[in-house]
């Protein structure tokens, strides 16, 4: 990770501790408040993710991200999770979800369950920008995204060859697309 992402990590930490200190100091249960502008920031090619919660507030059972899809965006190789369950949001836009050989063009205010072991992808194939919230059960895929970027680092291209080599860590194997 550059500097200006691990300074940028420790103030989002900073300010989270701060929040969940003041919450518990108020006699209840800690909350996490991630407000705009705030969380980890990642980018993976021409996506733009936001880490809103990578598990460390959850013991581990729950992971959330925002991705913004730039118009025209390839998604990742089709793909099966083994320990984990995947939620799309659409906050905005349209992101073609593709689970097995069934394409589902998902608009804003459309969810999108993928239990573990089901194969899709997803791809924004519009020339309009697409903004996605995305939960992990548990928070598994988080540190997958942290190592995909690191993996594309210093100009290198982000290959399906690469990308099955990094999900290969996190319980995920390649799904060929049935033959329609």
């Amino acid at each position: 990770m550059n500097d200006a992402a691990d300074t940028k990590a420790a103030t989002t930490a900073a300010t989270t501790a701060a929040d969940a200190a003041a919450g518990a100091e108020a006699g209840g249960p800690a909350a996490v408040v991630v407000r705009p502008g705030q969380g980890e920031t990642l980018t993976l090619g021409t996506t733009r993710m936001r880490v809103l919660e990578d598990g460390s507030h959850t013991a581990h059972r729950l992971g959330l991200t925002e991705s913004v899809l730039a118009p025209h965006t390839p998604g990742p190789p089709q793909h099966r999770h083994a320990q984990h369950d995947e939620g799309f949001y659409v906050l905005s836009g349209t992101v073609r979800f593709t689970v097995g050989a069934q394409d589902h063009d998902a608009g804003a205010g459309t969810f999108v369950l993928v239990p573990a072991g089901a194969p899709h992808t997803f791809a924004n194939i519009s020339g309009q920008p697409a903004v996605m919230l995305s939960m992990f059960t548990p928070d598994l895929y988080v540190q997958y995204f942290r190592d995909l970027q690191d993996t594309i680092a210093d100009g290198r291209p982000l290959t399906p060859d690469a990308n099955l080599r990094t999900m290969s860590r996190y319980a995920t194997r390649p799904a060929a697309r049935p033959a329609l």
